[in-house]
């Protein structure tokens, strides 16, 4: 067992199982955000319901959180240290990007706040950008660029 996962863990109130470490130790790889897909291929010995139990566990726990980017998957990635139970703390844009498919957390760039008419409550609020990454436009520059050497 690693001692320094064990502690994220106890440390957010989550018995430390063996899954949940390895979920975590997997979370904690990513540069971009996961889907229950991308972890039940990771864990293909795994059952479904478990990984699920998991994420839902983490994210109630405030370790990690959903990401509803439209691809048609949900997607989940750590939160920042500040998120407890029940309570979020991590209002920040996320990126999808077209090209490969990825979503990620731009957690230093904040969510404005909206100012809503009078009555209106605020229950849920996500900001999605949506464009190019910088590992696909780098790659699109190169192609471009060998294109005009070529000619």
């Amino acid at each position: 067992m690693n001692p320094e996962l064990e502690s994220i863990l106890t440390g957010k109130d989550i018995a430390p199982t063996a899954m949940r470490l390895l979920v975590l130790e997997y979370l904690l790889k990513q540069s971009s955000a996961i889907s229950l897909k991308s972890l039940e291929d990771e864990f293909q010995h795994s059952e479904r319901t478990t990984l699920y139990r998991t994420l839902k566990t983490f994210e109630e726990k405030g370790l990690i959180h959903h990401i509803k980017d439209g691809s048609g998957y949900t997607k989940y990635a750590l939160c920042s240290s500040n998120c407890k139970e029940g309570d979020h703390h991590d209002l920040h844009v996320h990126f999808y990007c077209n090209n490969c498919k990825e979503t990620f957390c731009l957690s230093s760039y904040k969510i404005p706040n909206i100012n809503l008419p009078k009555n209106f409550q605020l229950e849920e609020l996500d900001l999605i950008v949506k464009g190019m990454c910088d590992k696909c436009s780098a790659v699109k520059q190169m192609a471009e660029n060998d294109t005009l050497l070529i000619r």
